[in-house]
């Protein structure tokens, strides 16, 4: 009953706008049936759709002009007192603590810096979906891969999961001040470029062996041997793991516990790791401070002596260094 009194009254309404207004009663049962109003909405919408089309779809010149004009500055981000030197002092302190930061580092820190710099880079690449393909391609080793050659030096600076990144480069930076005291800079890199190659090469020889092929990636091989030479070269070190700094334990033990770990996990298929890798590294590690150091670095005088006669005595050049008489 109630329902059919609403329908009453709304038809008595619209007979009454009917005398008394004509040709507007369409727009008067718009106006009072809820059903069509939004069918009025919408056809208010397509209105300015259509009206503002043009606008669009047709870009004047006035439009382009204002694509290149600066875009608008919210509030919460304006500049304010863009000549107030007060506003300097924060960029001040960060550089002066930058520079004393770095003044602060030893020379191996300072110089493994680049190295967690370039890993950090990659490990941004992957993140790109762009660039899967590539990276895929020439920064992890795989001996069934077409590309065999690149991807042993570059994989040693790939990592595609943050936690395996982070724990390369930790252990990177904490030998980094005793392996390069031992060798020095310039023999440091030698060794832990080469040491990339040559775990990535024991990689694809057990891998091929075993028919177990598979990509691999990260800096754990040239780190392992990084790891491997400072054990040897002082056996009696006490080191420690970083979740358990209150079990200490000699060097020379934490390298023969690596070492069976890797070789159990070579023998037993282990896949989770590449302990191939880990394993070559480890013993080009042990190799080179036993005799490497003696059968490559020290003999490399003769080449850098012919090296350097060649550039001194190049177009230009003089027996003293390059310079002539005074």
């Amino acid at each position: 009953m109630a329902w059919r009194g609403c329908v009453l009254r709304w038809a008595r309404a619209d007979i009454i706008s009917t005398a008394t207004r004509g040709n507007r009663f369409t727009l008067n049962t718009q106006q009072r049936c809820s059903f069509r109003k939004a069918a009025k909405e919408t056809k208010t919408k397509k209105g300015v759709i259509e009206e503002m089309g043009p606008s669009h779809t047709e870009p004047s010149e006035g439009l382009i002009h204002k694509r290149g004009a600066s875009p608008p500055v919210h509030p919460s981000v304006a500049y304010t007192h863009p000549r107030s030197f007060g506003r300097l002092v924060k960029p001040l302190v960060f550089t002066i603590g930058i520079n004393q930061w770095w003044n602060g580092l030893s020379e191996g820190q300072r110089t493994v810096t680049g190295i967690i710099a370039a890993n950090a880079v990659v490990f941004c690449c992957w993140r790109v979906p762009s660039l899967q393909h590539s990276m895929i391609k020439y920064f992890t080793s795989n001996p069934a891969s077409k590309i065999l050659c690149f991807p042993m030096l570059l994989s040693t600076f790939s990592h595609y999961s943050f936690f395996h990144m982070a724990a390369n480069m930790y252990v990177l930076w904490s030998f980094s001040s005793s392996i390069v005291s031992m060798l020095g800079r310039e023999q440091f890199m030698a060794v832990y470029v080469s040491a990339g190659v040559i775990s990535t090469m024991f990689s694809y020889v057990c891998k091929t062996a075993s028919g177990r092929l598979g990509p691999s990636l990260g800096a754990s091989g040239a780190i392992m041997t990084v790891l491997a030479a400072v054990c040897t070269k002082m056996p009696e070190a006490k080191l420690a793991i970083i979740f358990l700094p209150m079990y200490a334990f000699s060097a020379g033990n934490a390298l023969k516990a690596i070492v069976a770990m890797d070789t159990a996990g070579l023998v037993l298929g282990w896949r989770y790791f590449d302990h191939a890798a880990h394993l070559g590294g480890a013993l080009f590690g042990i190799w080179y401070i036993m005799y490497g150091h003696e059968l490559i670095w020290k003999n490399r005088e003769p080449l850098v002596k012919v090296w350097h006669d060649l550039r001194t005595k190049g177009p230009g050049g003089g027996e003293n260094g390059g310079s002539g008489p005074l």
